[in-house]
């Protein structure tokens, strides 16, 4: 059994797409029209046929909610890993990405939490090995 799929709720699938591959550098997979939506993936561009990560739109009732109480308990919705987060946080930081939290070490890994402009809050992980 493997992860092929997860998603995150956005508010703005265009602007989503933007943010996770001009800035955070994914890129696009799938781009399906759905009526109103679209079933739109991203991938790391280094595991091109890796886990998938839709960019669910939020037009469930239910998401709004559910994902303003995990912003305002600063609980990223998704986490992605990097082989530097202080690199990343400063790369990030220069393209005007907004971070809840700088890198900070917890043990066997060094995170920080970044704002995705799309209602939702992410962490970088880098993971010592």
């Amino acid at each position: 059994m493997r992860i092929n799929l997860t998603s995150v709720f956005v508010d703005d699938q265009d602007k989503a797409l933007r943010f996770y591959t001009e800035l955070l550098g994914f890129v696009k997979k799938a781009d399906v029209p759905l009526g109103e939506h679209r079933w739109l993936t991203v991938v790391s561009p280094e595991q091109p046929d890796g886990t998938e990560l839709l960019l669910e739109p939020d037009a469930h009732p239910a998401v709004r909610p559910y994902r303003t109480a995990l912003v305002a308990d600063g609980i990223p919705a998704a986490s992605f890993a990097v082989d530097n987060v202080h690199g990343e946080y400063e790369r990030l930081r220069r393209l005007g990405v907004r971070f809840t939290q700088e890198p900070l070490a917890t043990g066997p890994v060094t995170v920080a939490v970044l704002d995705d402009t799309c209602g939702n809050l992410v962490q970088l992980a880098q993971y010592h090995r």
